[in-house]
């Protein structure tokens, strides 16, 4: 082709790229990728794609995510590439801490990871238990308006209420409304427990009564129950309180 003059486009650096990688090639593959930038041809999200997979079925995750992050660097990676994949290459092997590493300065370069590669890193924090990094992942994610999944976010809300945070956990659920993401009725329960085991019987309260207004409650038996294990929770509290001083 070049011996005719006929420039080789993205589409016959790609098909090459993934035949040597077919072919476990890894280096020439590579070489192909360079060969491409030096030419002038821009990588597509689709040549990103098939490097990435190419490396990680080479069992090449770090050196993938290293190579990433290159092309970020360089102003190489194409605008709209997903590393969703990479991302759940990379906790799929432990690697949560280098996912976060790699997500943030991408992030910060402009290249806004999608719901998915986000939702998909706090699952790896939280199970290599990086808490305090998937409550900051959360926090971002809001913060620029990605909205996580229901599923997701009561895992985190769990969590918190877990840590006896339970007042930090409403501020996620208020920033989360405020950016479209609708609380359900196991939200509000998380929540109402966790202010339960703070001895904060107000604010458990008032989150009854808004459970309440949104019919999350089925019937006044439910709603007592509630409101007796609140009233339990800060008499126990009161107690250990009047212990300690004693």
């Amino acid at each position: 082709m070049k011996e005719k003059s006929c420039r080789p486009n993205v589409v016959s650096f790609n098909t090459l790229i993934q035949g040597f990688f077919r072919e476990r090639k890894v280096k020439e593959a590579i070489e192909m990728a360079n060969e491409m930038t030096q030419s002038g041809c821009q990588f597509s999200t689709v040549t990103c794609e098939i490097l990435v997979k190419g490396l990680c079925m080479e069992g090449q995750v770090l050196e993938a995510s290293d190579m990433i992050v290159d092309f970020c660097r360089k102003g190489l990676l194409p605008k709209g590439f997903d590393y969703c994949g990479l991302v759940e290459e990379l906790c799929g092997k432990g690697n949560a801490g280098r996912a976060f590493e790699v997500v943030n300065e991408l992030w910060l370069k402009g290249d806004v990871p999608s719901s998915m590669a986000c939702t998909t890193l706090i699952e790896g924090l939280r199970r290599s238990q990086r808490r305090e990094d998937s409550f900051g992942l959360m926090e971002k994610m809001l913060k620029d308006g990605i909205v996580p999944d229901i599923l997701t976010f009561n895992c985190l809300m769990q969590d918190l209420c877990d840590l006896g945070r339970t007042m930090d956990a409403n501020k996620f659920r208020l920033l989360a409304s405020a950016k479209g993401l609708e609380p359900d009725e196991v939200t509000y329960n998380i929540l109402v427990y966790g202010y339960t085991r703070d001895g904060r019987r107000k604010e458990g309260e008032n989150l009854v009564d808004e459970m309440l207004d949104k019919g999350y409650i089925p019937d006044i038996a439910t709603y007592n129950r509630l409101m007796d294990r609140l009233s339990n929770s800060t008499s126990s509290t009161l107690e250990k309180v009047s212990a300690i001083h004693r």
